[in-house]
């Protein structure tokens, strides 16, 4: 059995609810079920020694911004020691800080002084693969008598061609790349300095729970977990079957042993320290996910999906003059169906992150007279639903997508690399970069508009990835003291939502699903109801719920101006967001 640090955890971790090991309900209290996570990409966020990047002395100069908009916890995209192939998803030591960072003394104060405003500090945890300038990779691929050539997966050149694996980031599209020195190719999901880590060997666990140890004991509350759907290779590397899996990927996601691995996790380094967890289920369907979730499985304690980007990517308007450009019949659907999946455990709510474009040009407008409308829409979307709200950076200003049109603007390796593959087959590469300023990772990626000086107020140099040109009007200081602003809006949306602790627990039922421009639902719980009508359309829509709404109170919503409900029938103006207290 590998050994457990005895290393008391902080204060804020002693406040955990003490059963992460027993069977619980949905309805058991704990604490990252009524927070609001606030993730920060620390590239991006603040840069404090004009180097043109962000990093933790900024974030801490900035930590009285985060806990004034009313959040609980900071998810720290990863500020390891990296190459930066992938932007830090590449680490080349798990227990040491990037030096465009900063130092460990400066994550250390970021803790504390996170703690000390009573914010939690949660770590993104990257063990699918590891950086091709990892210690144990650039031994491994020496020799095949190195120690740590199991610590990755091969395939030896005299077996042949290796069976067909796909890669994310690979420009050929192979998941295989061949090393001379070892006369074998090693595996690599993603690209190809991202060789993937061999799960199957028990030496790898422990260095990895040995790791997060490390972590936790000086002082984090958990982690957000990278790609851990993917972490289970069968070594033997059997055909796919393409009719089971068409893209193989979500073959990969139903690994071997996979939730062999996460229980024991959870018993090594989760429960013993009572830390949080969410995976990021790539590939992973909605009847897989209680699997992951269930209390009384003690793996993870949520599991967030890309469910949400692919009812935006993947469909069609639900009709002629919906003027929404993809199935909001779909997208309502799908996250009802997420819902009712997690079974006993708890779902996670999210429209936009470092891997997708900025929620609001993707789920709203961001043409003027409606971004800030279609903002504060989308947040009241988030904070009322039932599971715990994941928010991005800037979001609560209603940042939008900067649209690049020439590949030489992206930084982004799944952009280049995707472009090259394109150079290489002879596809439209003009049609590409149109689709990539829509859906393109760089777009959430653009430094936070921090105020109208040079830069946005994000540096005194220029900046690693190019400023939006909005942000003479879209900044955080133009909105401090607006209270219309989609700033002040989110601050109230939070604030309603920590007020009504039945709004976090109660259950969640879809109301008029057929309609093609209105998302309701119903929150019920503890005796109190709350009907919640979403408009995601341009143009003046109409729904009928269900409950008559002549004595409702109207709790909150996103016009400055609405009339009082009466009947049965709501009318919603463009992006309309109301909530009534039935």
């Amino acid at each position: 059995m590998i050994k457990t640090s005895r290393k008391k955890a902080g204060a804020l971790r002693d406040e955990r609810s003490a059963a992460r090991t027993g069977v619980s309900n949905d309805t058991e209290p704990a604490w990252w079920k009524e927070a609001v996570f606030y993730q920060i990409y620390p590239r991006s966020f603040q840069d404090s020694d004009r180097d043109g990047v962000g990093d933790l002395r900024g974030i801490v100069s900035r930590l009285d911004y985060v806990r004034d908009l009313g959040v609980d916890a900071i998810w720290l995209n990863p500020v390891f020691a990296s190459p930066n192939a992938d932007n830090g998803y590449d680490i080349s030591d798990y227990r040491a800080i990037s030096p465009e960072y900063g130092t460990m003394e400066d994550f250390d104060r970021l803790v504390r002084e996170a703690h000390a405003r009573s914010l939690r500090v949660v770590l993104d945890l990257v063990v699918n693969h590891t950086s091709d300038e990892h210690p144990w990779f650039l031994s491994a691929r020496s020799s095949r008598r190195s120690p740590y050539y199991d610590f990755y997966l091969w395939w030896a050149a005299e077996r042949g061609t290796p069976p067909l694996r796909q890669s994310h980031f690979d420009p050929a599209g192979t998941a295989w790349r061949y090393n001379p020195p070892t006369d074998s190719y090693y595996l690599h999901y993603f690209s190809a300095r991202q060789p993937d880590l061999n799960w199957n060997n028990p030496r790898v666990r422990s260095e990895i729970y040995d790791m997060m140890r490390f972590w936790l004991d000086k002082g984090i509350d958990g982690f957000r977990m990278d790609s851990i759907s993917y972490i289970a290779k069968d070594p033997s590397f059997p055909e796919l079957d393409r009719t089971v899996c068409p893209d193989l990927f979500s073959c990969y996601a139903r690994g071997p042993r996979l939730h062999e691995y996460l229980h024991e996790m959870n018993r090594e380094v989760l429960a013993p320290y009572r830390c949080f967890s969410v995976g990021e289920g790539s590939a992973v369907t909605s009847g897989e996910v209680a699997r992951f979730v269930e209390p009384g499985r003690q793996e993870l304690d949520m599991l967030y999906h890309f469910g949400a980007a692919e009812v935006r990517n993947g469909t069609t308007p639900d009709g002629e003059g919906t003027d929404i450009p993809y199935s909001l019949i779909a997208l309502k659907r799908m996250f009802t169906r997420w819902d009712a999946a997690v079974g006993q455990g708890w779902p996670a709510i999210y429209l936009g992150n470092h891997d997708q474009p900025r929620m609001v040009s993707r789920f709203g407008s961001d043409e003027p007279g409606l971004r800030e409308l279609s903002a504060k829409m989308l947040a009241t979307f988030l904070l009322t639903m039932r599971g715990t709200p994941f928010w991005y950076m800037g979001d609560e200003l209603g940042m939008a997508n900067i649209r690049f049109h020439r590949i030489d603007d992206y930084d982004d390796i799944d952009t280049r690399n995707g472009y090259i593959r394109l150079q290489h087959e002879g596809g439209d590469t003009q049609l590409f970069l149109r689709e990539q300023a829509e859906v393109g990772r760089d777009n959430a990626r653009t430094p936070f508009q921090w105020n109208p000086t040079t830069y946005a107020g994000f540096s005194e140099v220029r900046p690693w990835l190019c400023v939006n040109p909005d942000y003479p009007r879209v900044n955080a200081a133009a909105q401090e003291h607006d209270a219309h602003s989609v700033l002040a809006y989110f601050r109230t949306a939070v604030t309603f939502r920590k007020q009504h602790r039945n709004l976090i627990y109660g259950s969640y039922r879809l109301l008029d699903a057929d309609n093609k421009r209105v998302y309701a639902y119903l929150r019920e719980g503890g005796g109190e109801r709350y009907l919640v009508a979403l408009n995601f359309s341009r143009r003046n829509a109409l729904t009928l719920p269900g409950p008559e709404l002549g004595g409702a109170r109207i709790a909150l919503h996103n016009y400055p101006d609405i009339a009082a409900p009466a009947g049965r029938v709501i009318e919603l103006r463009p992006f309309e967001a109301v909530v009534f207290e039935l």
